[in-house]
């Protein structure tokens, strides 16, 4: 019977004895959840079949004659019924990322892992890597027994592999499984809308493939003035370890396209030095970078007549300004030797380095020299020598960068490079084959690494 919406105990049948009872266990189960996952779950069965049975039964046209003891329901009995195994309750597992402010030790004590034994895993992880160059994005799975103890951890560390620790009664027994090492020649093209850089990250690749573009074709395009509409493809060896991504190899091929003029350059070892031709097999490389920084605007050009924002009258402008962070490193855009790194009140801290016995190139206004940079010291093509600043007469950070000949000074923008010898022989018959086998990929790069993705395995 019922009273005030409570049950309470009653005289009647052994029936309705029977139904309180049955009442009252699903009380106790609803208030223990541990408990009702693990008993529920048997006792749902025979409500799902008879519910089945029902709906058979509503769809389709009774027997002719079924016997009413067949229609029976045998009665449940609850003391009958037993928990089942620990053994045979499901395990789980949770993954933990390693985030910034993370030490090993935290990740693997939030994982369920106690003090001792999170110190014995972080130290026995830290004989297989290296512990301080683990960076955030790595991944410990940790997995829970029956009564919910850690009985193993998987740890990923990306572009190196997976390290297994698994429970050994008080150990953990270790098992280090580097990733294969991998390079595979990859096709990436992109036209670009705003930025070379924008463009690689929207076709999934990283600033490192951006200075690589630009060191194969930095004799030819002026990267400071590329156009919307521009567009590029390459093929890069791509490096892998696992499925992971860890850096790439050189470009072995690349075409650019910079307002309506298309570039080609094919990758050749030759004597054990490598460099770019085009696909006549002429070398890329010339006697001067067409700038001596890299992503940076120009904020004057050479000119006969310039007004001087400090000194405020008409006067000759001998160089091309690059506007650009204070601390951006200068590189020499020829091999030559240094002639001065010192100060004057005009140029500030400036270098100037002699090429030929005519040519001369000078860098004004940096904020200081690179380490080892005084006279006498000879240099190389695209080294660093300076660093960007506003010494001197500036008014703001810049580079002034001018070019003389025989004391005439000349437009950089407008400098006529020599090119080196071409390709001959033996070395222009194996370059022409590599150009063969690239400049298909090049026509049609949008290849990506189906065959390569499908073979990635899911860790977690």
């Amino acid at each position: 019977m019922v009273r005030s919406g409570r049950f309470v105990r009653s005289t009647g049948s052994k029936s309705m004895r029977r139904q309180f009872a049955r009442e009252g266990f699903l009380r106790r189960l609803a208030r223990r959840p541990r408990l009702y996952v693990a008993v529920a779950l048997p006792l749902a069965i025979p409500f799902i079949l008879a519910s089945v049975t029902n709906d058979v039964a509503v769809s389709q046209p009774a027997p002719a004659a079924i016997s009413r003891a067949a229609m029976s329901v045998t009665p449940l009995r609850y003391a009958e019924l037993t928990a089942p195994a620990a053994a045979s309750l499901p395990e789980h597992s949770v993954v933990l990322t390693l985030d910034e402010g993370d030490t090993l030790d935290s990740v693997l004590s939030a994982g369920g892992l106690g003090r001792s034994d999170a110190a014995t895993l972080n130290n026995e992880f830290g004989k297989t890597v290296d512990l301080r160059r683990l960076r955030p994005g790595h991944l410990l799975r940790f997995h829970y027994d029956a009564a919910g103890a850690v009985d193993s951890v998987e740890m990923k560390v990306n572009g190196w592999g997976e390290i297994d620790a698994v429970r050994d009664g008080a150990a953990f027994a270790i098992t280090p499984r580097p990733a294969q090492q991998t390079e595979i020649d990859t096709a990436v093209s992109a036209e670009i809308d705003s930025s070379l850089y924008e463009a690689l990250r929207g076709a999934g690749e990283t600033p490192q493939l951006v200075q690589e573009l630009v060191d194969v074709f930095q004799w030819d395009i002026d990267f400071f003035a590329l156009q919307k509409g521009d567009s590029f493809s390459l093929v890069v060896k791509k490096k892998f370890a696992g499925p992971d991504v860890t850096g790439y190899g050189p470009i072995v091929a690349a075409r650019f396209t910079h307002n309506g003029q298309t570039f080609e350059a094919y990758r050749c070892d030759t004597d054990g030095h490598a460099g770019y031709y085009a696909r006549n097999g002429s070398p890329l490389r010339k006697q001067f970078l067409r700038a001596p920084l890299q992503f940076s605007r120009i904020t004057s050009k050479f000119s006969v007549s310039r007004f001087h924002p400090l000194l405020h009258y008409f006067r000759p402008h001998h160089g091309v300004d690059y506007g650009a962070p204070t601390g951006t490193p200068v590189m020499t855009t020829a091999d030559g030797v240094v002639a001065a790194a010192t100060y004057n009140h005009g140029e500030g801290n400036f270098i100037r380095i002699r090429h030929t016995s005519r040519i001369e190139t000078s860098y004004l206004h940096l904020s200081r020299f690179a380490k080892g940079i005084k006279p006498g010291r000879r240099v190389t093509q695209g080294e660093v020598i300076g660093y960007v600043g506003m010494t001197g007469l500036a008014t703001g950070p810049h580079l002034d960068y001018r070019v003389s000949d025989n004391g005439t000074w000349l437009d950089p923008l407008k400098l006529k490079s020599i090119t080196p010898d071409p390709l001959r022989g033996a070395a222009l018959a194996a370059f022409r084959n590599s150009v063969d086998a690239f400049a298909p990929r090049l026509a049609a790069p949008a290849q990506q690494l189906a065959a390569f993705a499908a073979k990635r395995r899911a860790l977690f």
